[in-house]
């Protein structure tokens, strides 16, 4: 039986030290969105799952007030390509 297997790996909290996510705290919350827009997964960031829950509906209502935007457009793509 190797080594690896024994222990699964632990990986730091990036959540650490943050008491409360709020929709406001814009600079959070672009950690967890994507180039694209779209919210990064659990398994990318690496938090639990009531934090994925608490980050998705602070990023949803901090699209809806016009804080985060809700896709990111490319300029630099013609519009009828795809």
């Amino acid at each position: 039986m190797s080594p690896r297997s024994s222990t699964p790996r632990r990986y730091a909290n990036p959540l650490h030290g943050v008491d409360r996510i709020d929709y406001k705290d814009v600079a959070l919350l672009r950690r967890f969105i994507s180039d694209k827009g779209k919210i990064r997964s659990r398994r990318i960031t690496r938090v639990t799952r009531r934090q994925q829950r608490r980050l998705a509906a602070a990023i949803k209502t901090a699209r809806e007030m016009a804080l985060l935007p809700y896709a990111v457009s490319h300029p630099s793509r013609p519009k009828g390509e795809g």
